[in-house]
């Protein structure tokens, strides 16, 4: 271990957070685990610890089953124009109509991110190279930014380096979104 890296680890320590070192497949595992138990947590993992995730979760079926498709050129390229945000790399979204005609996609998911986080901390996620970021079980309410209003249907989503894994096994998405409403 660089020695260098102890100071980062240690101010994440001393901001209340864990972190762990272990070998990819307990990593992985420990993943899994959490997203099967629907703890909510966010891991931070290297790229291939993030593929492995990937490929375990987000299978083809389960892509289908919750709706999610590619997000388009022109869509990344709106993130990056209208909100600043350099969306790059291959993103998959499911796409949610408001009861007021209004849609929620990936667009509007990186708008709800930055009025909740800012735009700095959304450019950071962003901007990571060597890191990517697992979401277990977010609690993340979704609202059309539109007309404001609170949406049943749980959002989606995977990117090039953050992506969202729920536990799915004995919860049906209705009662996911009843969760976290």
């Amino acid at each position: 271990m660089d020695p260098s890296s102890l100071a980062g680890i240690e101010s994440v320590v001393k901001g209340g957070r864990a972190v762990m070192a272990a070998d990819d497949t307990a990593v992985v595992d420990a993943v899994k685990e959490t997203v099967r138990s629907g703890r909510t947590a966010t891991f931070y993992l290297t790229r291939p610890q993030f593929d492995a995730v990937n490929a375990w979760y987000w299978t083809p079926n389960r892509m289908k089953q919750l709706g999610l498709e590619p997000v388009s050129d022109e869509e990344m390229a709106r993130i990056t124009a209208e909100l600043g945000a350099e969306a790059c790399g291959s993103a998959y979204s499911n796409r949610i109509k408001c009861p007021s005609g209004h849609v929620y996609g990936a667009f509007e998911f990186v708008r709800q991110g930055i009025e909740e986080h800012g735009l700095e901390a959304t450019r950071a996620v962003f901007a990571l190279k060597d890191t990517a970021v697992i979401r277990a079980n977010p609690h993340q309410q979704v609202q059309c930014v539109e007309c404001r209003r609170r949406l049943a249907t749980p959002h989606y989503y995977v990117y090039w380096g953050y992506g969202c894994c729920v536990d799915l096994d004995d919860t049906s998405t209705a009662a996911f979104a009843a969760r976290h409403r």
